[in-house]
């Protein structure tokens, strides 16, 4: 049985985020799809992303209750400590100065509310956690950009929210056991570092064995645009190459008989013959 989209795994789980832009927003999102409770308490102007993305902004709050407050208010904070006091966890994005000057920081929160668990976003760990950063920066550490291009999409933010979401969930089931409560901190420069595994081993670097240095994984151009093609199993690859009528890789071949019908044609085929390979897409 397929759990995946399943309402129910976290039915009766309160959670209050303080997160804004797109790290913790999705992390919420996910939980929020998973069955929580989540309130989203943003800033008196708003998360950001509502008006650079209005309609991601709409699909990530799809079923939560969003307040705005101003938490230097006393009144104002009052309804925040009334929502952390029923809550299972706190997911936010701050900087931990900026939460202790909330009073938000881990040791206030679990003196107040031992029961609470605290996931917290940041871009760089300890020692360097006040330092500032973005998807951007995190990527350009660690060579995962090639400039003037702009990367296709915020990599480093989406992995730092599925890992935002492992660490509620272990949060979650470690205070349900044994009643503890936790504290974890999620650093967005910490994921971009493990983005790069793969470089450095070796197999996505150029000329890698999936940076081009196989021919069967890798990029093709139809008479219209390009394939993607991904022959990396030995059944697939055998199977491709039987298709094509090829004794073995070549590439000069492969891009020869790929030029002869278009990406759409060449997924169709690819389809009938179970085979990994698609057209490649615009994004928008």
């Amino acid at each position: 049985m397929d759990l995946n989209g399943d309402s129910s795994l976290l039915q009766g789980v309160k959670i209050v985020s303080l997160a804004l832009n797109a790290p913790g927003p999705v992390a919420a999102a996910r939980l929020t799809k998973l069955g929580a409770n989540v309130t989203k308490v943003e800033p008196p102007g708003g998360d950001p992303t509502r008006n650079a993305a209005p309609g991601w902004y709409e699909s990530l709050c799809r079923g939560q209750t969003v307040l705005r407050l101003n938490l230097k208010d006393p009144n104002e904070r009052k309804q925040l400590d009334g929502l952390l006091a029923n809550a299972d966890l706190l997911l936010a994005s701050f900087r931990p100065s900026a939460l202790q000057r909330l009073g938000l920081d881990w040791e206030s929160l679990h003196t107040r509310y031992p029961r609470l668990c605290f996931v917290g976003i940041i871009g760089h760990p300890h020692p360097q956690e006040e330092r500032t950063g973005h998807d951007l920066t995190y990527q350009g550490d660690f060579g995962l950009l090639r400039p003037p291009e702009m990367p296709a999409t915020l990599f480093v933010d989406l992995a730092g929210a599925e890992r935002a979401v492992s660490m509620a969930l272990a949060l979650l089931l470690r205070v349900a056991r044994s009643g503890v409560a936790g504290c974890s901190w999620v650093s967005l420069y910490e994921c971009a570092r493990d983005l790069t595994e793969p470089v450095k081993a070796g197999l996505t670097k150029a000329g890698g064995l999936l940076g081009g240095g196989y021919p069967l994984y890798g990029f093709y151009q139809a008479n219209d645009g390009w394939i993607a093609v991904a022959a990396l199993e030995p059944h697939f690859a055998n199977r491709l190459l039987l298709e094509l009528n090829l004794s073995n890789a070549d590439r000069t071949e492969l891009e020869r008989i790929f030029l002869q019908r278009s990406a759409a044609a060449w997924e169709s085929w690819a389809a009938e013959h179970d085979l990994p390979l698609v057209a490649v897409r615009q994004a928008g």
